[in-house]
This record gives structure tokens, C-alpha cells and sequence, in this order.
């Protein structure tokens, strides 16, 4: 099987994300399962580092940022993330679903991920969830499982 880091992240986030709020930190097991379910260990173990990088964003103090700013994408974001990622990401963000500071850990994350290729929109749909699902901000499971159907609408939610 041959599939890169996300495809592994995606594969942890199903799979452990509705047992806890936080993935367990059962390393060796969960990396005995990605192995049996055909992941090879490079990926695994650069997955284990993308997941260390968000907890290490999460424990940082982010930058006091005004709502009523607006992001400028560098020239490397712009080749990871397209019109219509960046488009979303505003979208999230005016719709409360993510801070300025979730933003810049989620753009973080994409930036981390290892090949240098644009991400698509259902894999930045999976790198917004896994920030959310790990945030220390506090979100109870109906705020996020209202995320999860915003983030994951095929339509644009509607806010009234």
C-alpha cells in the first residue's frame, strides 16, 4: 500500500476520534494496528511527528489577532492551499467555527504535512477536524459535532 501521511493521520482520526475527545497515547498500539492495516512504518512514524507538531502548536501562545483582520498567504501556502481552500478557511473562520488561532494551527499543520503538492479540500476538511478534535479551547461534543457538519456540508451552513 502506498499512501502518505494523511491518508495515515485520516485513517487515526476515523478510527480513534469517536473513543475520546484526545487520540490515546498508546503509541505501540496504535502503530501495531496501522501496520496490520497495510500503512508502512516511514508514514506511520511521520504521522506520530505531524500529531507531536499539533500538540506542540496547541501548547503555544498564539498572537492576539482582531476578527476584523485579513490573512495574506504567503507564496508557499498559496501553492499548498488553492483559491478555494483559502476561500473555506475564511469561511470557517467567519462562521465561527475556527479562531484566528485555530486558523494559523490548522495552515500550520497543512504546511507540515510532507510532500510539497497542493492539499485538496476533503484532506483540509480533515486537518480543520483533527485541530478541532485537539484544541485545549473548550468545545463540548454537540459544538463539535456541529463543526463536524459544517466543516463536512457538501452546502455552504446557513447562520442566522
Amino acid at each position: 500500500m502506498k499512501e502518505g501521511v494523511i491518508d495515515v493521520l485520516m485513517y487515526i482520526f476515523s478510527s480513534y476520534a469517536d473513543q475520546d475527545e484526545h487520540l490515546p497515547e498508546d503509541r505501540d498500539g496504535i502503530c501495531a494496528d496501522l501496520t496490520a492495516a497495510g500503512f508502512e512504518s516511514m508514514e506511520i512514524d511521520k504521522a506520530f511527528e505531524w500529531l507531536d507538531g499539533l500538540a506542540e502548536a496547541d501548547d503555544s501562545p498564539g498572537i492576539a489577532q482582531s476578527i476584523e483582520s485579513t490573512r495574506i498567504f504567503a507564496d508557499q501556502e498559496r501553492v499548498r492551499l488553492d483559491n478555494q481552500a483559502q476561500g473555506f478557511l475564511h469561511f470557517l473562520e467567519h462562521s465561527g467555527v475556527l479562531t484566528p488561532q485555530l486558523r494559523e494551527m490548522v495552515i500550520n499543520r497543512v504546511m507540515a504535512l510532507d510532500n510539497e503538492t497542493e492539499v485538496d479540500i476533503e484532506e483540509l476538511k480533515w486537518v480543520v477536524m483533527m485541530v478541532l478534535f485537539n484544541s485545549a479551547e473548550d468545545h463540548d461534543e454537540n459544538t463539535l459535532m456541529h463543526f463536524e457538519d459544517i466543516v463536512f456540508a457538501d452546502q455552504s451552513a446557513i447562520f442566522h
